[in-house]
């Protein structure tokens, strides 16, 4: 199932990456490369990058990685939207015949409801949100201070490459079971 991967016909990463020198800045010459993948991913995804370089299942919402201040490894943060849980399936009695809508969708993709909507029907969206320690193993050493822009550009997308297979090892199997009929490889 694809559940990460990078969006090659639509990539503006590396030119994005190249003309904010001063974004990675605090970063360079650290010796663990956390804070440096996280600046990248985060210049990969939406909101900095939309459509992203990084693209995901449908099911996915959001997913951010971030420097854990206990023991400074990386951990990954995914949103997904979710079926009801069981408890609020077995019986349709709590909607009283109210209208609850679901998630909404538009071309295949989970969106938030519009305003208007919200203003005519009680929406009930469920989601998972998966926390969890991502390996540092294959992640590029962070580029010194002084490092060429084209060696941070191609450290970073090394990054951003290595994330989107950790995550999708990561998340893969959650999304396998949430959505078995939509496998796609």
């Amino acid at each position: 199932m694809k559940t990460f991967w990078l969006d090659r016909d639509h990539d503006r990463y590396e030119e994005l990456v190249a003309s904010a020198p001063n974004a990675f800045a605090y970063s360079l010459g650290d010796i663990a490369p956390v804070t440096f993948a996280c600046t990248a991913w985060t210049f990969a995804t939406p909101p900095i990058l939309d459509p992203g370089y990084v693209r995901w299942h449908r099911r996915v919402l959001s997913a951010t990685c971030a420097r854990n201040p206990f023991d400074g490894g990386l951990t990954a943060r995914v949103e997904l939207v979710s079926p009801l849980p069981a408890e609020l399936t077995t019986t349709r009695a709590w909607w009283r015949d109210r209208g609850w809508r679901g998630w909404p969708e538009l071309f295949g993709q989970f969106v938030q409801p519009t305003d208007r909507d919200l203003s005519r029907y009680p929406h009930l969206r469920t989601t998972l949100l998966i926390e969890a320690p991502l390996p540092l193993e294959g992640l590029p050493e962070t580029p010194d201070a002084d490092a060429a822009p084209q060696d941070v550009v191609a450290a970073a997308a090394r990054a951003v490459t290595v994330l989107v297979r950790d995550l999708s090892d990561l998340v893969g199997p959650v999304l396998q079971q949430l959505d078995p009929d939509r496998a796609v490889t």
